[in-house]
C-alpha cells in the first residue's frame, strides 16, 4: 500500500477525520504517517470551519499498536542506512504528541482494538478517548526492551494508586472497564452506537467557544456502563505490592504476598520475562516522573530513547520479537542485580544540545 493512503483525512461536517489506514500492521505509525498528521492537525486548528478532530483505525483489530519499531530496528541496525532516523522518529512523534495535548478544539480518539504504545500516544494524551467492549490497552514496552513512553511518565503516574507502576512494568492489558477505571479512557460506548456517535458529531451545529461542553453533552448521551473494573477490585494488592521504589522492594512484596497469592506469583513470573534494564530504567522513570509536565515528560522519555537506542536490549527485544519470532531474548545484562546504579544513571543522562525541545 502506498505511504500516503497509510493515513486518511476528510472532512464530515464541522469534524476533521483522521483514519489510521495500516489494518495489517495493526494501524502502526511510520513517520511518513506522522509527517502528515502534523500539518493537518495544525491547518484544522487554524480553520474556522472544523470545530472538532476525531481519530480511529481502519479494520476491526486495532486502533493503533504503536509506532513503527521495525523501522527503528533496522536505522538503529544499520540496515537502513539513515542513522538520524533514530533520533528524528521520536522526535517528530512526541513534538506531535505534545501539540495533541494543547490541542484547541475537541480531539476525539475512538480506540476500538488494540491500542499500545504510539497509539496511545495519540490518544491519552487528548482530551476525549472512546473505548469499546473490544478495547485492549497495554504498553508492553518492558518486553521489547524499551520503556513506557509517548507520555506515560505523566499519564500512567495519573492511575489509582500504584496501578500505573503495575501496568508500565508488567504490559499488563486492560480492557474497556478497566480502562475507564484507570482514567486511560474518558468514556465507554458499545462499538454498535460508534457509527451513530460519529453521524451525530458530523450533524452538530457547532456553536463558536462551547465545542467542548456540546461534545461532552453528545458522549454522555453515548456513553454506557463497562461493568466492574476487574483491576479495582485489585488495587489493594497491587498497591502493596508495587510501592517500592526499587525492583528488589517490588519482588519482595510479590513473594510476600499472602492474600492473592496466585496473582502475585503470576505477576513475578511476568517481571522475570521482561528486559531486567527496562525494569530498572522504567520505575526510576515512574518514580521521579511523578507530577511531571507532558513536556517535561516527553523530554525525560525523549533524553532515554536515545540511550536505549545506543544500547544492547531494544535490538534483542525486536529481534526475538518481530524479526526471528522465537520470543526468546537474550537480555544483557541478563538479571537484574547486574543493572546497577551507575548503568542505570547513564539512560538519564543530560543529552546536551541534542535534547528535545518544542516549537
Amino acid at each position: 500500500m502506498p505511504e500516503q493512503d497509510d493515513i486518511l483525512f476528510d472532512r464530515a461536517g464541522g469534524v476533521g477525520t483522521v483514519l489510521l489506514n495500516r489494518p495489517q500492521a495493526l494501524n502502526a505509525f511510520t513517520l511518513g504517517m506522522y509527517r502528515q498528521f502534523d500539518p493537518a492537525l495544525r491547518a484544522w486548528a487554524n480553520d474556522p470551519a472544523v470545530h472538532a478532530v476525531l481519530i480511529e483505525g481502519a479494520g476491526d483489530r486495532a486502533f493503533c499498536a504503536g509506532g513503527d519499531v521495525r523501522a527503528v530496528y533496522e536505522a538503529g541496525k544499520g540496515i537502513s542506512g539513515d542513522p538520524d532516523f533514530t533520533r528524528v522518529f521520536f522526535a517528530e512523534e512526541y513534538r506531535i504528541i505534545g501539540f495533541i495535548h494543547h490541542y484547541p478544539k475537541p480531539y476525539i480518539a475512538i480506540l476500538d482494538g488494540i491500542t499500545m504504545g504510539g497509539g496511545a500516544g495519540v490518544s491519552v494524551n487528548g482530551a476525549y478517548r472512546i473505548a469499546t467492549e473490544k478495547t485492549m490497552f497495554a504498553m508492553p514496552e518492558t518486553g521489547i526492551g524499551l520503556f513506557p513512553d509517548v507520555g506515560a511518565t505523566r499519564f500512567l503516574n495519573l492511575c489509582p494508586g500504584h496501578i500505573g507502576r503495575y501496568l508500565g512494568l508488567t504490559g499488563a492489558r486492560l480492557g474497556a472497564a478497566d480502562a475507564r477505571y484507570c482514567g486511560l479512557a474518558t468514556h465507554f460506548v458499545p462499538r454498535e452506537r460508534v457509527p451513530a456517535l460519529k453521524e451525530a458529531l458530523a450533524a452538530m451545529a457547532w456553536e463558536v467557544d462551547h465545542e467542548n461542553a456540546q461534545v461532552e453533552a453528545l458522549l454522555d448521551q453515548f456513553a454506557a456502563d463497562p461493568g466492574p473494573p476487574p483491576i479495582g477490585a485489585r488495587r489493594a494488592v497491587i498497591d502493596r505490592c508495587f510501592a517500592g521504589e526499587t525492583m528488589e522492594a517490588i519482588f519482595d512484596a510479590l513473594a510476600a504476598e499472602t492474600e492473592d497469592r496466585a496473582w502475585a506469583e503470576e505477576t513475578r513470573a511476568t517481571l522475570l520475562t521482561k528486559s531486567p534494564t527496562s525494569l530498572r530504567i522504567t520505575l526510576r522513570q515512574l518514580v521521579e516522573g511523578r507530577g511531571m509536565s507532558l513536556e517535561d515528560a516527553l523530554r525525560l522519555e525523549y533524553r532515554m530513547t536515545q540511550h536505549v537506542m545506543a544500547a544492547h536490549d531494544f535490538y534483542e527485544g525486536i529481534r526475538a520479537a518481530l524479526i526471528d519470532k522465537d520470543q526468546k531474548p537474550q537480555w544483557r545484562p541478563a538479571i537484574l542485580a547486574e543493572v546497577d546504579a551507575a548503568m542505570t544513571d547513564g539512560y538519564f543522562a543530560s543529552l546536551g544540545p541534542g535534547e528535545l525541545t518544542f516549537e
